[in-house]
């Protein structure tokens, strides 16, 4: 049947920021279709991981703080230490730090490059070499942004990280698809989430980015969870390279 393509039995799954926004609503998702999820943040993914036992899913997390330059290491080691390989990658994990491009300092910027950017790329690098390759097999899935498309305000490190995660997707695709590994994107839109709270404070703003959608409505972590299992699945075997938008149909505007 058709609807066992999207299953997700029997492989496991590996997301970075997994303990809030939407890195929470894809670990549930993921759960859900019935893959073992391993989640990734420097916090506790307690609440994520009630949330999952709830529909009798399977969830373990793994705490590393993701701007630590050795965080790759420590990750692929410990899920060797569980015991686990990794047939799906979701690299969620993200930070913005909104300025005036005039006034953006050299650290800030190299804080949002590094986790946006680096760690997405070296990490992907190290589970296709050590999980995905050997076996010919594997699904990644990143998480862009309306701003891969767009400049966007204030957010000049964000708008480039973000621009090359879709390029990091197009790349590795070229490489790695003969290899069985698919490499796709999602680029979330207006979410409500932590990265988005004081644009929805500002009431000018949220007017303005409604009155964009529509939609008309900021999308949720879960809005994400049918097109995150599509791209985990069997489902997308012969889609490589693509960035989905899940934005409400603002880029139709």
């Amino acid at each position: 049947m058709i609807l066992d393509l999207f299953s997700l039995k029997g492989k496991t799954a590996l997301v970075t920021g997994a303990n809030t926004g939407l890195g929470q609503g894809i670990c549930i998702a993921l759960a859900e279709a019935g893959a073992e999820v391993i989640g990734v943040a420097r916090r506790s993914c307690e609440e994520t991981a009630e949330l999952i036992k709830e529909s009798n899913g399977s969830f373990t997390e793994i705490i590393v703080d993701l701007s630590d330059k050795n965080a790759v290491t420590k990750i692929t080691e410990q899920t060797d230490t569980l015991g686990k390989t990794v047939d799906i990658l979701v690299n969620n994990a993200g930070i913005i730090k909104r300025a005036d491009a005039i006034d953006v300092t050299e650290d800030d910027w190299d804080q949002v490059i590094n986790l946006n950017e680096r760690l997405v790329f070296f990490l992907s690098q190290a589970v296709a070499k050590k999980y995905m390759i050997p076996k010919n097999e594997g699904k990644i899935i990143n998480i862009a942004s309306m701003l891969s498309y767009q400049g966007g305000i204030r957010v000049p490190a964000y708008a480039a990280s973000k621009s090359a995660v879709m390029g990091i997707t197009k790349a590795l695709a070229n490489e790695w698809a003969s290899l069985g590994i698919n490499i796709n994107a999602i680029a979330p839109g207006y979410m409500a989430t932590n990265n988005t709270a004081q644009l929805r404070q500002d009431a000018d703003r949220n007017e303005a980015v409604l009155d964009r959608i529509p939609a008309a409505r900021w999308g949720t972590n879960m809005d994400l969870a049918g097109t995150a299992v599509y791209l985990a699945s069997h489902a997308s075997d012969y889609v490589n390279g693509f960035t989905i938008a899940v934005d409400g149909g603002w880029l139709s505007r």
